[in-house]
């Protein structure tokens, strides 16, 4: 199925209906509802599976807080961490020297940090925002992470040699990112061509139930089709990799560390 704008779909889900016609999205109450299910459904479509499309190379965000030198955000719109690297190489080296973070579960992270003298000159103990206390290295890079909150990663050391905290800019990362609802009438959702046809059968049969108080056995049919075929779909490309899984929902939760993108 083509790929069609959100004008388009209001206007098949309202003819399916036998509703008025609109040029707009918002000509009528009914194709404003129409337009807001399409929303919902999207949302709902895009949750409950990792497209593809959407893993995309990120970029974490420094604490703000010069105590917390270990700390690094994640963007609100990012739904799993895929990999973490970081440029470990020293002051005056020019060669780029990027390492795998393994992540860590917080009781793991916290065990091999504890076993630190916290008295020696090169542990740092840092009070993280959610009241665990962390002793943390100033005199190498990282090798290890986790998070308390699955918003903030928190690494195990730093190299106060080559800067007060860790560098932002030496990271690279991965991560499957949640797009943005663009609500206009041109606006295409940001979806797979092949996956169009599951998100107008979806909200259509959401559509026949909401507004016209009746089911579309016809749409659910549909609907469930597009469904078990999205699950089945073998990507041209990225069936061929696993990624190593770090999470965020929550992070280092499954029992198999790698994952099969689906």
């Amino acid at each position: 199925m083509a790929k069609m704008t959100l004008l388009e779909m209001v206007q098949d889900i309202l003819s399916e209906m036998d509703s008025d016609e609109v040029n707009s999205l918002s000509d009528t109450v009914e194709s404003e509802q129409v337009a807001q299910i399409l929303r919902t459904t999207y949302a709902e479509l895009m949750s409950n599976r990792n497209w593809p499309h959407l893993a995309k190379l990120i970029q974490l965000n420094s604490s703000t807080d010069i105590n917390l030198p270990t700390h690094q955000t994640l963007g609100a719109d990012v739904k799993e961490l895929l990999f973490v690297r970081y440029d470990c190489r020293k002051t005056g080296i020019t060669k780029r020297d990027y390492k795998d973070m393994k992540y860590l579960a917080p009781l793991d992270f916290l065990t091999k940090t504890n076993a630190r003298d916290s008295d020696s000159a090169n542990v740092l103990i840092v009070n993280d925002p959610t009241s665990v206390e962390v002793l943390i290295l100033n005199d190498k890079a990282p090798e290890y992470f986790t998070s308390f909150d699955e918003e903030t990663l928190v690494f195990d050391s730093y190299d106060s040699n080559v800067g007060s905290t860790l560098i932002t800019d030496r990271f690279q990362c991965q991560a499957y990112v949640m797009p943005q609802w663009v609500h206009e009438d041109d606006a295409y959702p940001d979806l797979p061509s092949e996956a169009f046809s599951a998100l107008l059968e979806e909200a259509k049969s959401v559509c026949f139930h909401t507004l016209k108080q009746v089911n579309n056995d016809k749409a659910e049919q549909k609907a469930r089709r597009q469904q078990r075929w999205l699950s089945q779909k073998a990507w041209a490309v990225s069936d061929l990799e696993l990624y190593p899984d770090f999470g965020r929902k929550p992070i280092g939760s499954r029992n198999n560390p790698y994952i099969r993108k689906d």
